[in-house]
Protein backbone atom coordinates (compact mmCIF):
# COMPACT_ATOMS: atom_id res chain seq x y z
CA UNK A 1 0.00 0.00 0.00
CA UNK A 2 0.84 3.40 -0.99
CA UNK A 3 1.96 5.89 1.67
CA UNK A 4 0.39 9.60 1.75
CA UNK A 5 2.51 12.12 1.16
CA UNK A 6 1.10 15.05 3.46
CA UNK A 7 1.30 18.76 1.97
CA UNK A 8 4.19 19.78 3.65
CA UNK A 9 6.40 16.98 2.41
CA UNK A 10 5.69 17.82 -1.07
CA UNK A 11 6.33 21.04 -0.58
CA UNK A 12 9.59 20.27 1.01
CA UNK A 13 10.38 18.23 -2.39
CA UNK A 14 9.17 20.77 -4.37
CA UNK A 15 11.36 23.03 -2.66
CA UNK A 16 14.08 21.44 -3.07
CA UNK A 17 13.74 20.70 -6.77
CA UNK A 18 13.36 24.25 -7.76
CA UNK A 19 16.20 24.89 -5.34
CA UNK A 20 18.22 22.49 -7.52
CA UNK A 21 17.60 24.04 -10.39
CA UNK A 22 17.94 27.85 -9.35
CA UNK A 23 21.60 26.53 -8.96
CA UNK A 24 22.46 25.00 -12.04
CA UNK A 25 20.59 28.27 -13.79
CA UNK A 26 22.73 30.24 -11.73
CA UNK A 27 26.15 28.57 -12.37
CA UNK A 28 25.35 28.32 -15.87
CA UNK A 29 24.99 32.50 -16.11
CA UNK A 30 28.57 34.56 -16.03
CA UNK A 31 28.22 37.20 -13.00
CA UNK A 32 26.92 39.89 -14.87
CA UNK A 33 23.88 37.81 -14.90
CA UNK A 34 24.08 37.02 -18.71
CA UNK A 35 23.97 33.71 -20.25
CA UNK A 36 27.45 33.55 -21.41
CA UNK A 37 27.10 32.77 -24.91
CA UNK A 38 30.87 31.80 -25.84
CA UNK A 39 31.72 28.68 -23.46
CA UNK A 40 33.18 25.78 -25.11
CA UNK A 41 31.35 22.58 -25.00
CA UNK A 42 32.48 21.61 -21.43
CA UNK A 43 31.45 24.86 -19.72
CA UNK A 44 34.74 27.06 -19.54
CA UNK A 45 35.81 29.80 -21.44
CA UNK A 46 39.74 29.74 -22.58
CA UNK A 47 41.80 31.95 -20.87
CA UNK A 48 42.95 34.44 -23.58
CA UNK A 49 39.27 35.04 -23.79
CA UNK A 50 38.99 35.57 -20.48
CA UNK A 51 41.92 38.18 -20.92
CA UNK A 52 40.32 39.43 -23.86
CA UNK A 53 37.33 40.10 -22.57
CA UNK A 54 38.65 42.50 -19.82
CA UNK A 55 40.76 44.76 -22.20
CA UNK A 56 37.67 45.06 -24.33
CA UNK A 57 35.81 45.77 -21.62
CA UNK A 58 38.72 48.16 -20.24
CA UNK A 59 39.33 49.41 -23.67
CA UNK A 60 42.16 51.09 -22.74
CA UNK A 61 46.29 48.92 -21.84
CA UNK A 62 46.24 47.64 -18.84
CA UNK A 63 49.28 46.14 -17.08
CA UNK A 64 48.92 42.07 -15.94
CA UNK A 65 48.54 42.82 -12.40
CA UNK A 66 45.33 44.47 -13.35
CA UNK A 67 44.30 42.03 -15.51
CA UNK A 68 44.50 38.96 -13.53
CA UNK A 69 42.55 41.03 -10.44
CA UNK A 70 39.94 41.85 -12.85
CA UNK A 71 39.19 38.18 -14.12
CA UNK A 72 39.23 36.86 -10.93
CA UNK A 73 37.02 39.68 -9.74
CA UNK A 74 34.48 39.03 -12.68
CA UNK A 75 35.18 35.54 -14.17
CA UNK A 76 36.23 34.34 -10.55
CA UNK A 77 38.87 32.37 -12.37
CA UNK A 78 42.54 32.51 -10.92
CA UNK A 79 44.75 32.45 -13.48
CA UNK A 80 48.65 31.79 -13.23
CA UNK A 81 50.68 35.09 -13.66
CA UNK A 82 53.45 33.77 -15.77
CA UNK A 83 51.64 31.08 -18.10
CA UNK A 84 49.35 34.18 -18.86
CA UNK A 85 52.10 36.63 -20.02
CA UNK A 86 53.78 33.77 -21.49
CA UNK A 87 50.80 33.00 -23.70
CA UNK A 88 49.91 36.99 -24.30
CA UNK A 89 53.80 37.30 -25.29
CA UNK A 90 53.33 34.87 -28.38
CA UNK A 91 50.41 36.40 -29.72
CA UNK A 92 51.99 40.10 -29.32
CA UNK A 93 55.22 38.04 -31.56
CA UNK A 94 53.01 36.19 -33.95
CA UNK A 95 50.56 39.76 -34.53
CA UNK A 96 47.32 38.16 -33.32
CA UNK A 97 44.78 39.44 -30.39
CA UNK A 98 47.56 41.25 -28.32
CA UNK A 99 49.31 44.08 -28.46
CA UNK A 100 52.94 45.25 -25.75
CA UNK A 101 52.28 48.62 -25.06
CA UNK A 102 55.05 48.84 -21.60
CA UNK A 103 56.86 46.72 -19.35
CA UNK A 104 53.90 43.85 -18.76
CA UNK A 105 51.37 46.12 -19.89
CA UNK A 106 49.03 44.68 -22.78
CA UNK A 107 46.06 45.87 -25.23
CA UNK A 108 44.26 44.52 -27.78
CA UNK A 109 45.90 44.57 -31.06
CA UNK A 110 42.10 46.03 -32.56
CA UNK A 111 42.30 48.61 -30.16
CA UNK A 112 43.12 52.39 -31.03
CA UNK A 113 46.76 53.69 -30.23
CA UNK A 114 46.99 56.82 -27.92
CA UNK A 115 49.70 59.27 -29.67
Amino acid sequence: MAKEISGNDLCNVLETMLESGLKALRSAKGLDGRLEANRKAAGKISNMLLVSDILREAGEPLHINEILDRVQKRHGVKLRRESIVSAMTKKVLDGHTFRRTGRNEFALLDQEEDD
